[in-house]
């Protein structure tokens, strides 16, 4: 989870200015309802950007397509400065297409393992006998070395089984709600240190072991899917930076399989695989990747200021990308339909982003925000600079653009395709008692909560880390984090039609109250180094 400690709350006994009138405008919030519960379009959206169009891994072809699919729609729909922007320097693309894993000793038996992203695929089929092997650390490749060839490696130790104690599938209830808005008390992060350390470690680490497993001769890595009940859950693996080695094919396995193999090894029986993996790169260089934009203009005295929402349009690449987060990608998409369809006319311009590269660390949305709002200089330290933006200490002073005043606010989507029940409001106290205002027209579709609560990991970070207003909505789970977060199960049928119509209502509701505010949203103080 990215941090947003240096970010502290401002204006604690102060109220917004105007807040007194707050006001929501009921004709427009009635006509928004209207158009986003009977004539939506929400699910045909997601429906081409999942079933269509498949799993969005930053720099696929897949995600080439789905940068010029959803840029024709917000053409077709009638929105203004429709275009692409270049993310540069990202890495090379990669596609992945099938997968075959195979016991042939000691009992023939089929094995469900699918292919991190960013590692290489087979030549055909390919046969290894299976090893266990850990391999961690430098000691760990001298221990091994002249010992692996022609072997598959299984680098994760066998884990034992255990049942889920609770229902998979999830909705907030009261007592839930309630307990969101207490705010826990900050603690000291002690382990700072420690994670960075380790991040550092493996971050040297990885490069030597991809060339240690190729210089080797090893066939395949295998490693132990996170989750248990027959969900593989992988990401990526290898390398996507032109000129580093991309090590051997790894696959994930789920775990009762996985332990299959483990018990046999244990049994001290000779174990052979067959494999075969059909990935390729698509590019021998480091290419960008793109964030797509579009706008609808403002009309009123503020129309040089915007209001933005967002979503991240890539995915991992074993599902379908429905959850993760393609439901975010098609409410946003769907917000601004709506607002089209409606005849808003919005004094402030409504901007949407549909992001690259936040799977890889909130790539796309931080480059934005970096070349259009505010900036931390690049540190001249070398340990600090190989360290991703949220992990760097002595930040140094903001450099900000002339556009960072004229930003209101940015809402992010992106907690699988749950209902809004709230929204939070990220330590932000003069933002709240305005949220509570807009929330109640919605509280009959079960949208009632305003927690003062950070929540972090995803695009609206990189807003506020710089001092922009940047919210994240509180989102029904479902089974989000138990059956498709980053798994092979993320496809359609896991999204809920009458969440993602309830949650595209509310979005074009906020962004459009936000446009129409006599002030931009409050912001929290920013400290500086």
């Amino acid at each position: 989870m990215l941090c947003t400690a240096a970010l502290l709350v401002a204006g604690i006994g102060s109220v917004p200015p105007g807040f007194a009138q707050e006001r929501v405008d009921l004709d427009m919030t009635a006509r928004i309802r209207q158009e986003a519960f009977y004539r939506s379009q929400v699910m045909a959206t997601l429906n081409h950007l999942t079933d269509v169009i498949g799993p969005r891994l930053t720099n696929s072809p897949s995600m080439a397509e789905a940068n010029r699919w959803t840029r024709s729609k917000f053409t077709e729909w009638g929105l203004s400065n429709v275009h692409d922007e270049a993310v540069e320097d990202f890495g090379r693309g990669w596609a992945f297409t099938d997968a075959s894993v195979e016991m042939l000793s000691p009992r023939v038996m089929p094995l469900h393992a699918l292919p991190k992203a960013w590692t290489p695929g087979t030549a055909g089929n390919v046969e290894g006998e299976a090893i266990y092997a850990k391999l961690s650390n430098k000691a760990d490749l001298e221990k091994w070395k002249g010992k692996l060839r022609g072997k598959v490696l299984f680098t994760d130790e066998l884990r034992a089984y255990k049942p889920n104690e609770k229902s998979d599938f999830q909705r907030h209830d009261h007592d839930s709600l309630e307990e969101l808005m207490s705010s826990p008390m900050p603690t000291e992060r002690r382990g700072d240190a420690a994670m960075l350390a380790q991040f550092r470690e493996r971050q040297e680490f990885a490069p030597l072991l991809n060339q240690f497993l190729v210089d080797e001769g090893v066939v395949a890595t295998m490693s132990i899917s996170s989750w248990n009940d027959g969900i593989v859950r992988v990401m990526g693996g290898g390398s996507r930076k032109a000129g580093e080695s991309t090590g051997v094919p790894a696959l994930v396995m789920m775990a009762e399989h996985y332990n299959t193999v483990m018990r046999a090894l244990e049994r001290k029986e000779p174990v052979r695989l067959r494999l075969k993996v059909d990935a390729r790169f698509t590019d021998d260089a480091n290419m960008p990747g793109y964030n797509t934009i579009a706008e609808i203009p403002g009309t009123g005295p503020q129309k040089d200021e915007v209001v933005m929402l967002g979503a991240h349009m890539d995915s991992w690449h074993t599902g379908s990308g429905a959850n993760d987060n393609g439901a975010g990608v098609a409410v946003m998409m769907e917000a601004m339909r709506i607002l089209k369809a409606v005849g808003a006319k919005p004094n402030r311009t409504i901007r949407v982003a549909l992001w690259t590269g936040e799977e890889q660390g909130l790539i796309g949305s931080q480059a934005y925000v970096a070349k259009h709002f505010a900036h931390y200089p690049e540190p001249t330290d070398p340990e600090q600079k190989a360290l991703p933006a949220a992990f760097r200490t002595n930040k140094g002073k903001l450099v900000r653009t002339p556009e960072y005043g004229r930003i209101s606010a940015y809402f992010n989507l992106d907690n699988g395709s749950g209902k809004i029940r709230g929204i939070y409001a990220q330590e932000n106290l003069a933002a709240g008692p305005i949220f509570e205002e807009w929330l109640k027209p919605w509280h009959d579709v079960g949208a009632t909560t305003v927690t003062q609560r950070n929540t972090g990991s995803t695009d609206h970070i990189s807003f506020d880390r710089v001092g922009i207003p940047g919210f994240q909505f509180v989102q029904d789970q479902l089974d989000y984090f138990s059956h498709v977060h980053h798994t092979h199960l993320d496809v359609q049928d896991h999204a809920v039609a009458d969440d993602l119509k309830q949650a595209s209502a509310i979005v074009a509701s906020f962004v459009y109250n936000t446009a129409q505010r006599p002030g931009k949203l409050p912001r929290k103080m920013l400290v500086e180094d």
